[in-house]
């Protein structure tokens, strides 16, 4: 397989999820080799940031977080596993803002602007991540592992304390497709209780329950589910965009039990200093 670029020029605006604050986003070509390349136009000198040298920025509450040198960009997830799904190895991303719009609180349209572009192959073979040896993190009775196989699956195992959601298990192994009619359209979720708790943190600033399932125990608040187990479906899509904060696919067999963006943050400094560092 061949590495891929988008073929046009593309981009989308709207609001931010966690900072509540307008944004805006241009994607550009990018040659081969050249990797996926953040760049903050908003800042003085516009900084820029290619995603293996990003990869042990902060995994902390609620979104995946890369930058350097005090600046960043929050809520990348999302965007990244859209990119994962269409094998786009090198683009340039120029960002207005320190976050990603949230759009609909899924990957979707993040996927349909991406298709309208069009992807490129270009004549240099892509670099993959193939774990050769079992790789665990771990925290209490949450866990994520990496064991060696052929090609990328996922076990994705849930368990929250509410009637709507409760324990579930989903199970995948992704491509193209199955990622657009199975994950993309899976949006980002908090439960009703924590809501106020996250708003007094900074976090949430510009959820809507348009961009994000507000769940109590009758199912989300104001909307419905786009699929019965659309809260784990969304963790595999997260999962899906951390894992390509090391800017190449992972080939393996993912275990995660009630993992997050923490333990998905660690697994990927774990890969890359194992992996890519010396590389």
């Amino acid at each position: 397989m061949n590495q891929k670029t988008i073929k046009n020029e593309t981009g989308f605006s709207g609001k931010a999820l966690q900072t509540g604050t307008p944004c805006s986003v241009v994607c550009r070509p990018s040659g081969p080799d050249t990797g996926i390349i953040f760049k903050r136009v908003d800042l003085k000198g516009a900084p820029c940031v290619k995603l293996t040298d990003a990869v042990l920025s902060d995994g902390g509450a609620r979104r995946s977080t890369i930058g350097a040198d005090g600046w960043g960009i929050q809520t990348v997830e999302h965007f990244l596993a859209a990119l994962w799904s269409l094998e786009i190895d090198n683009i340039l991303v120029e960002v207005h803002g320190a976050e990603l719009p949230a759009m609909d609180g899924s990957a979707a349209g993040f996927l349909a602007e991406l298709k309208k572009a069009g992807a490129e192959e270009q004549p240099v073979p892509r670099r993959f991540v193939k774990v050769p040896e079992e790789e665990t993190v771990e925290e209490g009775s949450s866990y994520l592992k990496i064991s060696p196989a052929d090609v990328f699956s996922v076990s994705y195992y849930i368990d929250y304390d509410i009637a709507s959601i409760r324990k579930e298990t989903f199970r995948i192994t992704p491509d193209k497709e199955s990622f657009e009619k199975e994950l993309a359209p899976a949006r980002t979720f908090c439960l009703k209780r924590e809501a106020e708790m996250l708003l007094k943190a900074g976090l949430g600033q510009g959820a809507t329950l348009e961009n994000t399932l507000v769940l109590d125990d009758n199912g989300p608040v104001g909307t419905e589910f786009r699929f019965p187990n659309e809260p784990v479906r969304h963790k595999v899509l997260d999962l899906l965009g951390d894992l390509y904060m090391l800017g190449r696919p992972v080939i393996g067999k993912v275990e995660a039990r009630k993992s997050g963006h923490k333990l998905n943050a660690e697994m990927v400094g774990l890969l890359y200093r194992k992996y890519l560092k010396e590389a």
